[in-house]
């Protein structure tokens, strides 16, 4: 397993090792080991996440607020999609700044995203199946996001305009403010 950081801090890619032979392959998705590795940076995974998009779709960008922040690991079990995550720690040094990461179910790449950030994607191949651990139960409460077409993030999902999907209540969202 390889552990890359990323120009923001306390986010992460998770590349897994895959062991091919003739029949196939097996790899470990997840491992405790690995958070360890990582630092402090959750307590234990409390739910499992999975979604089924098309081409096109940009979901986010979301965040859970207070006390019922997830921090998250995420991956894809089938497609492609390009992984987003915006750091939104007010006290951090990459505060306001993102990053976009492939994911696919070829690379097997894996993003962890800490508590305080925002995150979204957007699927490249025919459809997508997402899945992603959090450490923290979701609260519609608690649940915030950013517009996922913010001019002032300019975030380059990959995609042409005219292949977007985005549902009514991502489209709502407001703008980044830095203030």
């Amino acid at each position: 397993m390889q552990i890359k950081e990323t120009i923001l801090k306390d986010c992460f890619v998770i590349t897994p090792d895959v062991h091919k032979d003739g029949r196939g392959y097996f790899m470990e998705t997840y491992r405790q080991s690995w958070t360890d590795a990582l630092g402090e940076l959750t307590d234990e995974f409390v739910q499992d996440n999975q979604s089924l998009s098309h081409y096109g779709t940009i979901r986010g960008l979301h965040i859970q607020t207070g006390e019922h922040a997830q921090a998250k690991l995420v991956r894809v079990v089938s497609g492609k999609i390009l992984d987003v995550a915006v750091d939104l720690r007010k006290e951090s040094l990459t505060f306001g700044e993102h990053i976009s990461v492939e994911l696919s179910a070829e690379n097997n790449r894996q993003l962890w995203i800490p508590k305080g950030f925002a995150h979204g994607f957007s699927v490249l191949s025919t459809e997508a199946v997402v899945c992603y651990k959090c450490d923290a139960y979701y609260n519609k409460e608690s649940e915030s996001g950013i517009h996922p077409l913010d001019p002032t993030l300019a975030i380059d999902w990959q995609l042409p305009i005219e292949a977007h999907r985005i549902s009514e209540k991502d489209l709502v969202l407001s703008n980044f403010n830095k203030n």
